[in-house]
């Protein structure tokens, strides 16, 4: 009989030192195997009188025993109204104590929390409510010059009419029950406080009876991403993903039931329900809430005021704060950490919070919400360089390759490419669009994020730009990320995005938006003889607009896209975007 050999292919001498963007993140502390509910009631078991939320604007300070005992009312009042487990809740409302409230009620009674930018108006509103098939619906109070109860009047007419939790909507079917927070009634809805009362309609055993029939895989959480193009997608979320990604976030940042953070960035938003919220609670730790929506005055009024420990924000955020004409007037020696994410985080920027703001453990995060959010974060102990000119590494129990957006295959440490992670944190799938689910989550359940990344030999991870936002000048790949940074290093420079518009000439050329800093003045030649032998000539912006502001989202996301509209329209380039491209 003959024996069978099994041949292995030699590598050549390049191939056996080339090493590939893959990375796996080591855990050496294990998952939580919890709901949220059951981990909430750990922690309040182990600090009840501890402060659990600040709300500054409703002058709110509960300890996790009061807060407990909110979060219990508002569930069986829910549980009063029908809604059951898997039902949708909308919450469209801004920064108030009642959010937090009514994300950890419907999580002890498994209905699926159904975030809402409070940016939207009625044509969004409509189709996040009906996409997702919402049964009820949370709103703020009117708030400077949105009057969230008028609009829903507005939507569902048939409010004047009915009573209280018996809406027949003829645009909205599935929605039966709008709850407005506060003390006032408004017709055809329940006050917060009507809602609390009818707690006494449910026992408590029948909640936790409840509570014991949920499962960490379960959906809890739907969150609209912001499209660029098209309807915005519904990403489905489980305990398990939300209540680790915040749990190892604030881990990774130290976090201990001594901290106090601020949050000033959105609760409808993964930055702030998961990373702040979920954050503070697994560890015990304060929840600040500054403000209703954000105010960089109030940010350092609360942080001085409440000695917190920590600060999450956007890049823009941190920018309004240490701009604030008041800024020098404020003590904020009690930052330790906290995190800038959101969108691309300039070097300059980070400096200054580290040097101005006290803040010398700030970390960076980046994910997606998609990701529950947070796939990789900055460490306390990687260099000061490796900490401000990368997002860090991959988080406990992920994993991370960089591929080649067109072949699918793994590139090598060094060379862009498109950033796919796996693992814990990846979301069950888009809310009843199995379609973009596909096109998301590959078959071995890759996310891919349409964001280009390198990947060091360390594994730090640098972010150079969007898929689609990558600039191709002439047959030239490039980067935007790049000649944004380059530009924060000018002296007048505040805020800078770029992007791509139409050429004729040479398909694409670079705009630059520029923010100056207070009272500076910088023409657009000034800022070309800057860029001149320091950087390609050929990444040196051909457009130069100076702006206040940039077009974009309530979590503080640049719309790009808009602002290349404008753009277009702007400088005349409508011939040019009309050219047809293979």
């Amino acid at each position: 009989m003959t024996e069978s050999k099994i041949v292995v292919p030699q590598a050549t001498s390049e191939e056996a030192v080339q090493k590939w963007s893959y990375i796996s993140g080591i855990g050496d502390i294990p998952l939580l195997g919890l709901t949220i509910g059951d981990m909430f009631d750990q922690t309040v078991a182990s600090y009840p009188d501890h402060l659990a939320l600040i709300a500054h604007a409703q002058q709110i300070r509960w300890t996790y025993r009061e807060l407990h005992e909110q979060v219990e009312r508002c569930a069986r009042g829910l549980m009063s109204l029908g809604i059951e487990k898997g039902d949708r809740v909308g919450i469209w409302s801004l920064n108030r104590a009642e959010w937090c409230v009514t994300q950890f009620a419907t999580a002890k009674i498994g209905a699926i929390l159904v975030n809402i930018n409070p940016a939207y108006r009625l044509h969004e509103l409509e189709y996040a409510l009906k996409q997702s098939g919402c049964s009820a619906l949370v709103i703020s109070p009117a708030f400077k010059s949105s009057n969230y109860p008028e609009m829903v009047m507005a939507l569902t007419p048939e409010l004047v009419t009915c009573e209280p939790g018996a809406l027949q909507s003829a645009r909205l079917p599935a929605l039966h029950t709008v709850i407005c927070m506060g003390e006032d009634a408004t017709e055809g809805m329940f006050s917060w406080e009507a809602l609390l009362k009818r707690a006494e309609q449910v026992g408590i055993d029948q909640l936790y009876a409840r509570q014991r029939t949920l499962e960490f895989d379960d959906p809890i959480n739907v969150q609209y991403t912001s499209g660029t193009t098209g309807f915005p997608k519904g990403a489905t979320l489980s305990h398990h993903n939300i209540l680790n990604n915040g749990y190892f976030v604030a881990r990774l940042q130290n976090f201990t039931h001594e901290d106090k953070l601020c949050i000033p960035v959105p609760l409808y938003h993964c930055f702030g329900m998961v990373m702040g919220n979920l954050g503070c609670v697994t560890h015990g730790a304060t929840m600040v809430y500054p403000s209703e929506s954000f105010d960089p005055l109030a940010v350092l009024q609360a942080v001085q005021e409440e000695q917190c420990t920590a600060l999450y924000g956007v890049p823009t955020m941190f920018i309004a704060e240490l701009e604030h004409p008041d800024f020098h007037t404020f003590d904020l020696v009690s930052l330790r950490t906290g995190v800038m994410a959101g969108s691309p985080c300039p070097i300059e920027v980070m400096r200054n919070v580290i040097n101005r703001m006290h803040m010398s453990q700030v970390e960076i995060c980046y994910g997606m919400t998609e990701t529950a959010p947070v796939s990789v974060q900055s460490r306390l102990d990687s260099p000061f360089e490796k900490r401000v000119a990368t997002v860090g590494q991959i988080h406990p129990h992920l994993e991370i390759k960089i591929v080649n957006p067109e072949s699918g295959q793994i590139v090598p440490q060094g060379i862009p490419g498109e950033l796919c992670t796996r693992g814990y944190s990846v979301m069950l799938g888009y809310w009843d669009n199995p379609e973009a689910t596909q096109a998301a989550i590959d078959q071995a359940r890759w996310m891919h994020t349409g964001d280009l990344a390198t990947m060091d030999e360390e594994g730090y991870i640098n972010i150079v730009g969007r898929i689609k936002d990558m600039i191709i000048r002439g047959g030239e790949n490039i980067y935007p990320r790049e000649i944004e940074e380059f530009l924060y290093t000018h002296p007048q420079v505040s805020d800078v995005q770029v992007i791509g518009v139409p050429d004729e000439r040479y398909g694409e050329e670079i705009a630059a938006w520029i923010k100056l800093k207070p009272g500076a003045s910088v023409s657009q030649e000034d800022l070309r003889a800057f860029c001149l032998g320091k950087i390609a000539h050929y990444k040196i912006p051909r457009y130069i607009k100076f702006v206040d502001a940039y077009p974009m989202t309530i979590s503080g996301k640049i719309q790009k896209y808009l602002m290349r509209q404008q753009a277009i329209a702007e400088l005349g380039l409508q011939d040019a975007a009309s050219i047809e491209t293979a």
